[in-house]
């Protein structure tokens, strides 16, 4: 594989963790997403954001290696990655990656500390340690390490994901839809999870909709929906980059 970084011309942030460039996914022959350019940093919240229907998930899902682009290429940590064999996504999403989904990714017959833990067989008192407990109380479910994830609410639930996350001490997060259906007081927690692990040096990359969790990115990628047309020719779509400076959004190259 060659060994290949996008330069950002950003002095500020000289190392691209994730990038991509001229990718292209199609469904039933038309575009379902084009984004010709996209970059993510360590240390940073980078938002995908856009109508429906643009490709916010389709984009995630290909940067996460959760699927291959038609078009295109991916380049992570210096590798390419858009044609990575089986081994090389296993490994990363093994030992590099964790995942937020829309319907959070637990698993309802296990209890909060295992979810976290992802590891059943280590569960019990002596398990949890110092560290655990401190991301209990950060997330806001002291107390609650036994409890089955079943009966926890949808934003304690999407908590315990996060938490997960950062446990696993991972370099890159993704997330699709993370504040989707929270009530006020979740939407809030988990923007600030996200963020805080962004600040332990963490890519964190969201695809979202969500106003309160797009003032925390620090750079967002704003994607239009494809057009369809009635050849099979493509259309260009306009994704443009935006960093924010001072609190207020800036366009430009990423």
């Amino acid at each position: 594989m060659r060994n290949t970084v996008y330069p950002s011309g950003n002095v500020e942030h000289p190392e691209v963790t994730i990038a991509s460039r001229n990718v292209v996914v199609y469904a039933q022959g038309q575009p379902i997403l084009q984004s010709p350019h996209f970059e993510a940093y360590a240390g940073e919240v980078t938002g995908i954001v856009g109508p429906s229907g643009c490709g916010k998930t389709t984009l995630l899902n290909v940067l996460g290696l959760l699927m291959p682009p038609h078009e295109g290429e991916v380049v992570i940590g210096g590798r390419h990655m858009e044609r990575a064999r089986e081994k090389e996504r296993l490994a990363f999403w093994a030992d590099e990656a964790s995942f937020v989904f829309q319907d959070y990714g637990i698993i309802e017959e296990w209890s909060v500390i295992e979810n976290i833990l992802l590891d059943r067989k280590t569960f019990g008192r002596a398990r949890i340690t110092d560290e655990s407990r401190e991301l209990l109380n950060v997330i806001g479910l002291e107390g609650k390490e036994r409890t089955s994830a079943a009966l926890l609410s949808g934003g304690e639930k999407q908590r315990v994901g996060i938490a997960r996350a950062i446990h696993k001490g991972v370099r890159y997060i993704f997330a699709d839809e993370p504040t989707a259906s929270l009530d006020a007081e979740n939407r809030a927690l988990v923007v600030e999870l996200l963020s805080s692990a962004a600040r332990r040096g963490a890519t964190v990359i969201v695809a979202t909709h969500d106003a309160d969790m797009m003032t925390a990115c620090d750079r967002v990628c704003r994607l239009e929906a494809p057009i369809r047309i009635p050849d099979s020719g493509l259309v260009d779509v306009n994704v443009n980059s935006h960093r924010k400076e001072n609190g207020s959004w800036r366009q430009g190259a990423l």
